[in-house]
């Protein structure tokens, strides 16, 4: 069974929701920057974006890394390491960007607002 809580940010505000099978099934095999349709979740009218997400040991999931692999890269600035000193680089553990059995959190954007409230709609399913 597949389990995934979604942290839905809108504007200033954020919303934390955990949606299980089937729900969650719609989410498997999406990537990061892909849209999403409000009804999977219960929220009607409204479209989301994947931004990124957390697998289940707390690694983050990377743009820019292919698949739903775990992999160590050699990283300066940028995503997920803020070098210190100037010219530092470290060796860092991300999961790829596919949504898969191993991803726990799924961060979502609001792109297209619906008619109600989103805090409404997901309070009241």
């Amino acid at each position: 069974m597949v389990e995934y809580k979604l942290v839905i940010s809108e504007l200033a505000t954020s919303l934390a929701r955990t949606v299980t099978d089937p729900q969650a099934a719609g989410f498997l095999g999406k990537r990061i920057g892909e849209t999403v349709g409000g009804e999977l979740i219960g929220a009607a009218g409204y479209t989301f974006r994947i931004t990124g997400g957390t697998d289940k040991s707390g690694f983050p999931l990377r743009p820019d890394l292919p698949g739903a692999r775990q992999t160590r890269l050699y990283v300066g600035t940028g995503f997920g390491f803020e070098a210190p000193r100037l010219g530092m680089r470290k060796r860092r553990t991300f999961r790829g960007n596919t949504i898969s059995e191993d991803t726990v959190q799924i961060n979502l954007v609001v792109e297209q607002k619906g008619s109600k409230p989103l805090a409404e709609l997901l309070a009241a399913s």
